[in-house]
C-alpha cells in the first residue's frame, strides 16, 4: 500500500494544486518553445536568440525546485523502507516522525542558506547566525548585478527606482537596468525552499495524525503491478 496519496479536500486545495501544476506544465512549455525556436533560428536562418541558452537554464532550475516541493506535496519522492517495513507499526510512526524532524531542521537550513544568498541580489539583508537564523545583519547589496544577456521585458524603470537607486544626500540617484536584474531568477530560491519547508511540515503533521505512514511512497512496483494486473482482468 502506498504511503500517502495526495487528493485536494476543499476548494481552495484544488486550486492551488491547479496553480502549481500550471506553473509545471508553463516552465516545461516555454523551455521546449524556446529551444525549439533557437534550433529553428538556428539552422534554417543562421541567427539565435543570444538570450535563449541562458533563459532555458534559468526555466529548468525554477523547474527542478518547484518540482521538488510539489513532489512533497503529493509524495512523489522515492526511499528505501527496508529497514522500517520490518518494525512494528508503533515502532514505524516513531521513525518516520524522527525522520521528518529531521527533514525540517533540514529544510530550515536550506531555506536560509536559500534567502541569505538572494537577500543582497535583492537588496535585503541577510540573517544572522550560523546555522539557524537569529535576526539580520546588515547587508551589501548586490541589487546591482544583472543576468549576461536577457533583456527586461517590461518595467525597467520601476525595477531600477526600486531595486538599484540610493540617496546621494537629498538626491535620488536611479541606475537604470540594462538586462534583466539577477535577484529575478533567483527568486525561485527563497520561494522554492519556502514551499520545500512547508510541504514537510504538512507532511510531518499527517504522519503525527496518523494519516501518513511516512515521507516516501512505499512499495510503488507492487501498486503499479496491482494496477497493471487490474487492468489486464477489466480488458
Amino acid at each position: 500500500m502506498s504511503a500517502h496519496r495526495h487528493e485536494a479536500t476543499s476548494g481552495f486545495g484544488h486550486i492551488v494544486t491547479e496553480i502549481e501544476e500550471t506553473a509545471i506544465a508553463l516552465l516545461l512549455g516555454l523551455m521546449t518553445l524556446v529551444t525549439f525556436v533557437n534550433v529553428v533560428l538556428r539552422y534554417g536562418f543562421n541567427h539565435s536568440l543570444i538570450w535563449g541558452l541562458e533563459l532555458v537554464l534559468i526555466l529548468f532550475a525554477w523547474l527542478v525546485i518547484f518540482g521538488v516541493s510539489y513532489a512533497f506535496k503529493v509524495t512523489a519522492n522515492l526511499g528505501v523502507d527496508a529497514v522500517t517495513g520490518l518494525l512494528k507499526p508503533r515502532a514505524r510512526r516513531v521513525c518516520a516522525l524522527l525522520s521528518a524532524l529531521v527533514c525540517l531542521a533540514y529544510g530550515v537550513l536550506l531555506l536560509k542558506g536559500a534567502w541569505d544568498f538572494w537577500a543582497p541580489f535583492a537588496g535585503l539583508d541577510r540573517t544572522a547566525g550560523r546555522w539557524f537564523p537569529l535576526g539580520f545583519e546588515e547587508t551589501r547589496s548586490n541589487s546591482f548585478y544583472v543576468t549576461d544577456r536577457i533583456p527586461i521585458p517590461f518595467g525597467a524603470d520601476w525595477l531600477s527606482r526600486t531595486f538599484n537607486s540610493y540617496m546621494d544626500g537629498n538626491t535620488l540617484v536611479v541606475e537604470a537596468y540594462d538586462k534583466l536584474p539577477r535577484f529575478i531568477p533567483y527568486l525561485i530560491l527563497p520561494f522554492g525552499c519556502a514551499l520545500i519547508l512547508l510541504r514537510m511540515a504538512q507532511a510531518t503533521w499527517r504522519i503525527a495524525r496518523g494519516r501518513q505512514e511516512s515521507l516516501i511512497v512505499s512499495h510503488e512496483v507492487e501498486d503499479a503491478v496491482n494496477e497493471a494486473s487490474i487492468t489486464l482482468k477489466d480488458a
